[in-house]
């Protein structure tokens, strides 16, 4: 959530505050939410899944916020239960487990080389790794990729999106 659709760059307050109003004990960030948004990720040809750790919080708050209705949410196992890869995202595995064998798509400001590596090896279904700069967020370019991406495994396997939010 916090750099693809809360991004960093933006100061808060630049978008309006639209209800409902989060409680204190939930992020102030909240307010950098471009309420765009939503009707663009609503438009892409995915199937929209939460791979937050805001977990149930992104429907309460977020999706609400976007004009989205509320997403399932890819399940994050125990921290425990989570080995230490170097360089490797803790959410690939579950991510790629979640897929399973589908196409998907997964959106973060984290993916890195070693992420890449990992899915490519592990995954057998086609997949897009997509980084998006966390001082931005989700911008023009972003949504061209994901749609054209999206245009090339139509028909062939289905598009799993998973809109990686970190």
């Amino acid at each position: 959530m916090d750099g693809p659709l809360i991004p960093f760059g933006a100061r808060g307050g630049a978008y309006p505050t639209y209800p409902p109003v989060p409680p204190a004990s939930v992020s102030p960030l909240l307010a950098r939410l471009d309420p765009a948004q939503g009707p663009r990720l609503a438009a892409l040809p995915y199937e929209l899944v939460w791979a937050t750790t805001w977990e149930g919080e992104a429907n309460a708050w977020v999706a609400p916020r976007l004009g989205l209705p509320a997403l399932p949410l890819v399940p994050w196992p125990d921290e425990d239960a989570v080995p230490g890869r170097a360089g490797l995202h803790w959410k690939t595995p579950a991510l790629v487990a979640w897929a399973a064998g589908r196409a998907f798509a997964w959106v973060d400001d984290e993916i890195g080389a070693a992420d890449r590596a990992w899915v490519a090896r592990h995954h057998r279904g086609r997949a897009l790794l997509h980084r998006v700069d966390p001082g931005r967020g989700l911008g023009a370019a972003d949504f061209e990729t994901l749609a054209g991406w999206a245009r090339g495994v139509e028909g062939a396997d289905g598009v799993r999106g998973v809109h990686g939010v970190g």
